[in-house]
């Protein structure tokens, strides 16, 4: 499909929408139509935008509709959407029908789901990292100070560890310190896990984040920001690993700054 037709961005919270409509709008995408959420999509994003349509999580048909009168036929989901808003969810009859067939209801479930009723109305989800290659983490040092063999070795354990929790579909961030795990993520979110952790570990602890097995590049793609650091850096952690080629850093020249001026480690691993 040609990449001048209009775009459709499913936009949840944070940057991570507004880097996607600039990086399409660069790639000479020339028309982008963004579906956003009530209390989750910032309102300043409609600037970015050709036309803004805003509904609650789970108006699946709304969403459809919206698309299909717009004539958006591929789509890039960008941004999470907070866990307190999906278990607020006020399904419409379409994401009723949808749950009904799921036996599992978990992030790769429900957007797998989504993807299918997307495909069903002709329009193709597009991985998530669409138009933001150039951002995704590489292997070794990106930012910050050297890490020392005992943090290496952390990030060695830290990714055995989390690759197995994320194989669970349980989270895909650790804290570890030592060599001992000191939090596991699950539907809290990183930065929630990554205060846990780095309360118990007190200054030193390590962050190691991963993608699941087989990962839906479509969807739930390991992400961290200026936020991720900042929470990190005011927790007292030395060091978050990620594992290379499938993480994205939002706005990568602010995060590798931001380790700079932080003296925070910002280190990829590949296993």
């Amino acid at each position: 499909m040609s990449d001048q037709s209009p775009l459709g961005i499913i936009a949840g919270n944070g940057e991570y929408p507004f880097l996607v409509a600039r990086a399409a709008r660069q790639s000479g995408v020339p028309v982008v139509h963004i579906a956003a959420f009530e209390n989750e999509t910032r309102p300043e994003l409609a600037d970015q935008a050709d036309s803004i349509e805003w509904m609650r999580v789970g108006q699946l048909g709304r969403l459809l509709k919206y698309f299909e009168k717009a004539g958006v036929r591929r789509a890039i989901m960008a941004g999470q959407i907070a866990p307190r808003n999906l278990f607020d969810l006020r399904p419409d009859f379409r994401v009723l029908l949808l749950l009904s067939r799921l036996k599992r209801r978990n992030a790769e479930t429900l957007f797998g789901a989504l993807a299918e009723e997307l495909a069903k109305a002709g329009v193709q989800l597009l991985a998530a990292t669409t138009y933001l290659e150039d951002s995704l983490a590489v292997e070794g040092l990106m930012g910050g100070p050297k890490p020392k063999k005992r943090a290496l070795e952390d990030i060695a354990y830290g990714f055995e560890i989390a690759k197995e929790v994320s194989r669970l579909d349980i989270g895909q961030t650790v804290v570890v310190r030592h060599g001992t795990v000191l939090a596991v993520e699950a539907f809290e979110g990183t930065n929630e896990a990554i205060r846990r952790g780095a309360a118990l570990g007190k200054q030193g602890a390590v962050v190691v984040k991963v993608s699941k097995p087989n990962q839906d590049l479509r969807f739930d793609v390991p992400v961290i920001g200026c936020e991720t650091l900042a929470v990190a850096s005011a927790a007292g952690v030395a060091v978050i690993a990620v594992e290379a080629g499938k993480t994205l850093l939002l706005d990568k020249n602010a995060v590798v700054a931001l380790a700079q001026q932080k003296q925070l480690t910002i280190y990829g691993y590949k296993l």
